[in-house]
């Protein structure tokens, strides 16, 4: 009778060393390893998990104003400077880096209506409620730098309060915004009154005028790449559209409450979002506006401000429910939630050319300064760091629709009151939806047709 027995050679699994260390055999191939997928996934759940743990958003706050915060431009070039402007006529230049303030102007009697900085970086624009428009020089191009930036030295250097310009317009100017072109760089657009007028910083009268039979308009802003358009927000709940090569407006739509803030895209040209007082947020398609193409949900009072990222994939709202959040651009629902204990009614945000902050404004005369990324990390990362980081945010997006990583990546503690809202809003929002299903189950049929609410609140486009 013959007998196999398995025989094995000790010099095919064990080196030649004096430790006499055993081999173990590996094979590279991942799709060949049979618990392959079982792995990944425990990767993935403990760096959702620890994402949320290393969840710490909140940097600093900047304090300086005694009056709420209300309006806030970027510098087109410098990262770290920010321009902010309270409700008792003053404004500050921040220097984002140092936490420190630059320079500290009282430029009006009544409260900061708009600001805008030009495309070159040397001109603040401002206007007040006390019916003035000012020009401000941001720095002094013939300075000597000695090694730093242009924008810090000369901040510092320049001390002086006195505006460059100041004009006194019939009605107060409720917004103002540069057109972002070097070939005009002095240009900009106000709202005065219903009209719309078209500035040059070199003249002391407008240049032109856009006049809608409308109610006064409260804010102006002009496409970052398609640099002849502009949009305009009314309190008569218009969005209006202009081409500033040409003599009278081109577009007007009507929606069912007034918005508060508009924001172009700055990758995609026809595509902007408003910030509307039904709570909600709407992103438009300039070349078909009869609808919208998302509507982004989950603030429970009004949405006071809106603004893109540089890379046009996500943006930022700030609510009165004392609320930021972000956005997806093409997800209804927020996939992230900042709040404090003392932050009060936001009524201003932005986000930062480089992507990675976000600087909100509001009632408590604070600015604060947060992460666009909640665990990112702010240190420089050596290669292997980054290697693993990238690495488990892979992993994560591969599992993201797994329900015990959906559910933890998807989880955020929010305010008491704002949970009993989202509860309400919920239920209220469900009992549409049945009587309207009632109703169309009890009608002839197509007498009665269903409205999403991509349409609903949109009443008249011409």
């Amino acid at each position: 009778m013959k007998i196999k027995m398995i025989s094995r050679n000790p010099d095919d699994y064990m080196r030649e060393t004096k430790f006499d260390v055993h081999k173990i055999p590996r094979n590279y191939n991942p799709s060949e390893h049979p618990f392959q997928t079982e792995r990944e996934y425990i990767r993935a759940l403990n760096a959702t998990k620890l994402d949320r743990i290393f969840a710490k958003p909140f940097i600093t706050n900047l304090s300086g104003h005694c009056d709420g915060v209300y309006r806030m431009c970027k510098h087109p070039s410098s990262l770290t400077t920010i321009i902010s402007g309270s409700g008792d006529g003053e404004i500050i230049f921040w220097n984002l880096a140092t936490r420190q303030k630059l320079r500290m102007i009282q430029a009006h009697n009544g409260m900061v209506n708009g600001m805008s900085c030009s495309l070159n970086g040397q001109i603040v624009t401002t206007a007040g409620a006390d019916g003035t428009l000012k020009h401000w020089k941001l720095y002094n191009a013939d300075m000597d730098c000695s090694g730093k930036t242009p924008n810090e030295v000369n901040l510092r250097a320049d001390e002086g309060e006195q505006p460059l310009f100041m004009a006194t317009t019939k009605m107060p100017i409720t917004s103002v915004h540069h057109q972002q072109t070097k070939v005009n760089a002095g240009y900009f657009a106000a709202a005065s009154g219903h009209l719309v007028e078209i500035w040059d910083v070199n003249r002391a009268q407008p240049m032109n005028t856009f006049k809608w039979e409308v109610s006064q308009q409260h804010h102006v802003k002009f496409n970052s790449t398609e640099t002849n358009l502009l949009a305009s927000l009314d309190w008569d709940h218009n969005i209006l559209l202009y081409d500033i090569r040409k003599n009278h407006p081109i577009k007007k739509m009507k929606m069912r409450m007034s918005c508060n803030s508009l924001s172009w895209n700055p990758m995609e040209a026809y595509i902007f979002t408003v910030a509307n007082e039904d709570y909600n947020l709407y992103t438009f398609d300039l070349r078909k506006m009869d609808s919208a193409l998302f509507v982004h949900r989950d603030h429970v009072l009004a949405v006071m401000d809106v603004d893109y990222s540089p890379t046009g994939q996500e943006f930022v709202s700030a609510g009165f429910d004392k609320i930021i959040r972000i956005y997806d651009k093409e997800k209804s629902s927020s996939r992230e939630v900042y709040h404090t204990r003392r932050m009060q009614r936001l009524h201003c945000v932005q986000w930062s050319l480089d992507d990675r902050y976000i600087i909100s404004g509001s009632d408590e005369m604070n600015l604060r300064l947060w992460k666009a990324r909640a665990s990112e990390r702010l240190a420089i990362l050596r290669h292997k760091q980054r290697s693993s980081t990238e690495y488990q945010e892979k992993l994560r997006q591969k599992f993201q629709h797994h329900p015990q990583i959906r559910r933890i990546s998807r989880h955020r503690h929010v305010p008491k009151y704002v949970k009993f809202h989202a509860n309400q809003f919920r239920m209220i929002n469900a009992s549409h939806k049945k009587k309207e299903e009632n109703r169309m189950l009890h009608s002839a049929p197509g007498t009665v047709e269903r409205t999403s609410m991509k349409k609903k609140n949109i009443l008249e486009e011409s």
